[in-house]
């Protein structure tokens, strides 16, 4: 069976989707898979073993210049590229209507979550084979995307939807950095300012990890990232900015470290699915249903945090309860 996932973006969402991946390949004998993601992202369906081409998206640029982009050829060749296959089944993962359009110029049937399970109703219209994601409660993201491969690809669902879900990640697949001492590695840019933790509180959460000899790496991914990455460093001398680096370069450091500290950041999701130690930090977002899932991961939520997504709600988890749960972990 040849099968071409669609799962564009962002890194977070293309990691919730692996575990489906590797459910698929158990359950579907010969199952020869792709997978349709923005570049930016590319490197990370490569990742699991099954996968044997990734294509490549530049649709965030197409959507600027749209006439540049027919004009220079760019749509004809990635049209081309996508075409080369004649897929049995091209399924949308993303339920959206960017993915759902770009689906649609595989070669293929398409299938994805049907009016009432997509994430923007109207991404349906594509599919000529929609599927029924009941919502169970809050259920995971990992988990309804679990569902939806099972319900498109004709197989029952795992028994072990409950327990730390198999990514298909091989940490011995990354390099192990050049340090010599034991790390942790925070994870300290995200997105929403709400998510942020005060850089007071990184600072003193380094300095309790060098008093007990484990060095901070910190990465970013810009200026701004770096610079309060830079702020934090000032704490102590065995604390180590790294340089940018690629998804695979930060996977290396994420792969090998000690433990994991983060915001709700796509990074986290990758120390999840790479069984890194990790303690995550939630304020205005729920984990249970988008939180970094996976073995030797902790969450540690507001107090009395309401049952709903806030982007004002400010992250208010202290250094205490964050080193409490730290020493929980193996």
């Amino acid at each position: 069976m040849q099968l071409l996932i669609v799962k564009t973006t962002s890194l977070g969402d293309l990691i919730h989707t692996l575990p489906a991946l590797t459910d698929a390949v158990a359950a579907v004998p010969g199952l020869a898979v792709d997978w349709l993601a923005e570049r930016p992202f590319s490197e990370i369906p490569g990742w699991h073993a099954a996968v044997r081409r990734v294509i490549a998206s530049d649709l965030r640029r197409w959507r600027r210049a749209p006439l540049t982009t027919l004009r220079n050829g760019d749509w004809a060749r990635f049209r081309d590229d996508l075409r080369q296959t004649r897929y049995d089944c091209v399924l949308d993962a993303q339920g959206l209507v960017k993915s759902a359009f770009l689906a649609s110029r595989a070669d293929g049937p398409v299938a994805g979550p049907d009016f009432v399970s997509a994430r923007e109703p109207l991404a349906a219209l594509f599919y000529q084979h929609r599927q029924r994601v009941p919502k169970h409660g809050r259920e995971h993201a990992i988990t309804r995307t679990r569902r939806l491969f099972a319900a498109a690809l004709g197989y029952p669902l795992p028994a072990n939807l409950n327990e730390a879900p198999d990514a298909g990640l091989d940490r011995a697949r990354f390099a192990p950095p050049d340090i010599a001492t034991p790390y942790a590695l925070f994870l300290h840019g995200t997105t929403w300012p709400s998510k942020r933790w005060p850089l007071a509180h990184w600072q003193q959460l380094a300095r309790w990890f060098d008093a007990r000899g484990i060095a901070v790496v910190l990465p970013w991914g810009s200026e701004a990232e770096r610079a309060d990455a830079e702020t934090i460093a000032a704490t102590s001398p065995n604390i180590r900015v790294l340089p940018k680096l690629g998804l695979t370069a930060v996977a290396g450091w994420i792969a090998h470290a000690r433990v994991i500290v983060g915001v709700d950041t796509g990074l986290m999701h990758l120390a999840a699915a790479l069984g890194t130690p990790g303690v995550s930090l939630y304020g205005p977002t729920l984990p249970q249903m988008t939180g970094a899932f996976g073995r030797h991961q902790d969450w540690l939520c507001n107090h009395d945090q309401p049952p709903t997504i806030d982007r004002a709600r400010p992250l208010t988890v202290t250094v205490e309860r964050v080193i409490e749960h730290l020493s929980t972990l193996p």
